[in-house]
């Protein structure tokens, strides 16, 4: 049985959109979303956005766009890597940077925490961090699921499994809350 204190939610491919970055102000959720994230806060659970945003750094949108947008969706708050990929920073995915600064910052025991998303950089960051870890199919998900799971990779990327895949976020909230 699961005790979950905190959910941590991807956001591009995840949440809606699509494997690729659409800006706030142009991004929808997925349908039923919005009340699977309801019914996770109605069941006390704190839920968390995170997510990386390279856009950020090139002056595509800001951290107070994304900020205002996840958190008018119902996340309890947001954590956002804003670095490019070569930037060598310790927040963004697959680094364990955004879980531990909310851990830190909510008292979490991110074992008993959940991730999930649509790429294996989110599974990877969870694994390390210890957590619970969600494949969606959505966004890059399908495609993360071929490589990943239905192929031999080598390395740390052939050795981190899910511990439940989802069709959808709807689904991997839906098994949280029964299993919890």
């Amino acid at each position: 049985m699961l005790d979950i204190q905190a959910v941590f939610i991807d956001r591009d491919g995840t949440l809606g959109g699509s494997d690729t970055v659409i800006y706030p102000g142009d991004f929808e959720l997925f349908p039923g979303v919005q009340d699977s994230i309801n019914l996770l806060k109605a069941n006390h659970l704190l839920v968390f956005s995170f997510t990386n945003q390279p856009g950020i750094a090139i002056g595509e949108a800001t951290v107070d766009q994304f900020d205002y947008e996840l958190k008018s969706f119902g996340f309890n708050k947001v954590y956002i890597c804003p670095h490019r990929h070569d930037e060598g920073c310790i927040c963004r995915k697959p680094s364990v940077g955004m879980l531990k600064k909310a851990a830190e910052e909510n008292a979490l025991d991110l074992s008993r925490c959940a991730v999930i998303g649509d790429r294996w950089t989110d599974l990877l960051a969870a694994d390390d961090a210890g957590c619970l870890k969600i494949l969606v199919k959505t966004g890059s998900g399908q495609e993360a699921c071929d490589k990943y799971i239905n192929k031999q990779y080598f390395g740390r990327w052939g050795q981190v499994h899910p511990d439940f895949i989802a069709e959808d976020l709807n689904e991997a909230i839906s098994w949280i809350l029964r299993e919890g």
